[in-house]
């Protein structure tokens, strides 16, 4: 398989605390990546450095789009998203005073050609892109179950819905590369169940490659191609979830953790 996101050796301090210690990973197309590890094990920093919210010390980051490999040490965040990568948050960042559709549209700015001056006089061009970016915003929102919500203010949704609306958000960025922070953090059984279903749906009708930071093991053990452990900053092990399942490293550094809770 081709890969799409590439990171090498990845470092981060802050100050004297190394949170990221020689990190690498490597994510294919079509596949779901599990990047899990104990709370502190610098999963969050991980997607932080590479889309641009932290300059990493050291190490290399590479996303592949559109037959081009691209490094993303010193890129912005917008210029990370409009190379094809998104993301959502362990906490929600939603609008919330704008609506469920008004949230999406918002997402897709990144793909827009409109600039201030043709938005101003509304020519017919601007129109029509308008018009398409509230169609393409609306089936977005369809595709995550949300179409009936539409006018709803964001913050009125339940929490579930909420976390959808992320991932909808996101996918109006047309990102080939997804990744998703804790997205079953809060949730029910049956919303996790929900939430399972759409990330497959996804990597299969999309095309797209997911890597995602999850507490939750029976959707990680269940979901995953493949996991990628980390134990204080550093990698730890790496391998199938039934790998993953019977080192005794992972057990003792978390998975134990996880059954004695």
């Amino acid at each position: 398989m081709k890969p799409v996101l590439e990171v090498q050796d990845l470092i981060q301090d802050f100050g004297g605390l190394r949170a990221l210690n020689e990190l690498s990973l490597t994510v294919c197309e079509k596949e779901i990546v599990a990047l899990i590890g104990p709370n502190g094990a610098g999963k969050t920093t991980f997607f932080n450095c590479v889309t641009g919210i932290y300059k990493p010390t050291s190490g290399s980051m590479y996303l592949h789009s559109n037959g081009a490999k691209t490094l993303l040490n010193g890129r912005k965040t917008h210029e990370i998203t409009a190379l094809g990568m998104a993301r959502t948050f362990q906490n929600i960042r939603l609008f919330s005073q704008m609506t469920v559709l008004e949230n999406v549209m918002l997402g897709c700015h990144c793909r827009t050609k409109a600039g201030i001056v043709s938005a101003l006089l509304r020519d017919r061009r601007t129109v029509r892109e308008e018009q398409e970016t509230v169609d393409k915003s609306y089936e977005l929102l369809r595709l995550v179950g949300l179409e009936k919500h539409w006018d709803d203010t964001a913050h009125n949704l339940p929490y579930g819905a909420q976390r959808r609306l992320e991932i909808a958000r996101a996918l109006a960025t047309e990102p080939h590369m997804l990744l998703l922070d804790e997205p079953a953090a809060g949730m029910n059984p049956q919303e996790t169940r929900e939430l399972k279903e759409l990330i497959l749906s996804l990597r299969d009708t999309r095309e797209l490659a997911v890597l995602l930071i999850e507490h939750d093991m029976s959707m990680v053990m269940s979901l995953s191609d493949r996991i990628y452990v980390m134990e204080y900053g550093s990698p730890l092990a790496s391998g199938t979830p039934a790998e993953i399942r019977s080192n005794p490293d992972v057990i003792r550094a978390y998975l134990g953790e996880s059954h004695d809770a």
